[in-house]
Parts: C-alpha cells; sequence; structure tokens
C-alpha cells in the first residue's frame, strides 16, 4: 500500500487542509491520504494548541466516509516533540509493506533544512509539494520531489482561532460539523 503523510497541527483543520488532501489522494497514485496529528511541532510554539484527541476528532468529524482519507494518532506514543524522520521510521517498522510518502506546502518544504535528519528524508522518501500562498516559489532538493499544481487556499488555523476570539464568523472556512463542534464545546475562546 502506498500511503501520503500529511503532518499537521491541524489546529483546527479546515477546509484548505482537506482540499489538499483529497486532491493529492485523488489525483496521484497513493493509496490513502493520512492525517498526521502532530501533538507538538518543534517548529511551532504550544501556545493556543487544542488537545490533540480533541483535534483528532475535528479531523474524525471532517473526513468521516471518506475512504482515502484517514486521521493518524501515531505520533501521540512517540516521544515529543514530534520529528517527521521518527515517525517515518517507527512507520516503516510497524508496516514494512507500506511505502510511505511526505506531503508538504511549500512552505514548509523550503524550511526543510531546519529538520531533524532533512537529509534522510530527501534521500529515502519521495516528496510531494503543494504551493502555499506567498510560498510559490519552490526549489527541488530532490529528484523524489513532485511539485504539485493543487488548489491554492489562503486559509490558516491562526487566522480561524483569532476569528474565533473576536467573534467573527468562521463559516465557509472549515466544514459545518467541525464549526458545530467548536461551538458547542467552546474551543479557541
Amino acid at each position: 500500500m502506498k500511503i501520503g503523510l500529511y503532518f499537521g497541527s491541524f489546529n483546527p483543520v479546515h477546509t484548505g487542509h482537506l482540499i489538499i488532501a483529497n486532491h493529492v489522494a485523488i489525483n496521484t497514485d497513493l493509496d490513502q491520504v493520512w492525517l498526521v496529528v502532530s501533538p507538538q511541532n518543534p517548529l511551532k510554539p504550544q501556545k493556543n494548541l487544542l488537545n490533540e484527541y480533541q483535534r483528532k476528532h475535528l479531523i474524525d468529524l471532517a473526513i468521516e466516509g471518506e475512504k482515502k482519507l484517514k486521521c493518524s494518532t501515531v505520533e501521540f506514543n512517540l516521544p515529543k516533540p514530534s520529528y517527521t524522520v521518527d515517525t517515518l521510521a517507527y512507520l516503516k517498522d510497524k508496516h514494512p509493506d507500506y511505502q510511505f510518502v511526505i506531503i508538504l506546502g511549500s512552505d514548509s518544504y523550503n524550511n526543510l533544512r531546519n529538520w531533524k535528519n532533512h537529509e534522510v528524508l530527501l534521500r529515502d522518501y519521495e516528496i510531494l509539494v503543494y504551493k502555499r500562498p506567498e510560498h510559490e516559489d519552490i526549489v527541488s532538493k530532490s529528484n523524489k520531489t513532485t511539485i504539485l499544481d493543487a488548489p491554492l487556499l489562503d486559509i490558516s488555523s491562526t487566522r480561524i482561532r483569532k476569528m474565533i476570539k473576536e467573534k467573527q464568523s468562521i463559516r465557509y472556512l472549515l466544514p459545518d460539523i467541525v464549526k458545530e463542534e467548536i461551538e458547542r464545546s467552546s474551543y479557541y475562546k
């Protein structure tokens, strides 16, 4: 099985995340795309980070019924902060018959040199890169890198959290079921 790993804080998951995950799932040779919830990204502050199980729940609500999309909690039981290279080593050990592919936004890809053992990622893994607003210039670092022509949406979880705090409408930025759960549970207030 060929699995695309789409890592993120998903704090919260929004329409932009889902469009990218679905676009990659249906326009590549991947069997599935796993949205890997990172409990703690070493390059991002933990302030304002919803509990990983709550973030997973929001993703589960968002992708319910989607056969090619799955939420992964693989990093929940790994040492924190989460490092992609360590997660991939763990997954390869657990699923030796699977081929894992990394899915990254161009902003993350252009910052790859700051990642733990980034040269291992470039050498050993296929990487699918989708363009992000204001990060459209991508310099390929590996012959295993493919630049995708995926839909560009300028939506960010940071902006959504700010809008919630300011009591602005977040409708259309995330699935209705996710919006309703955020409101019901008073997340990000």
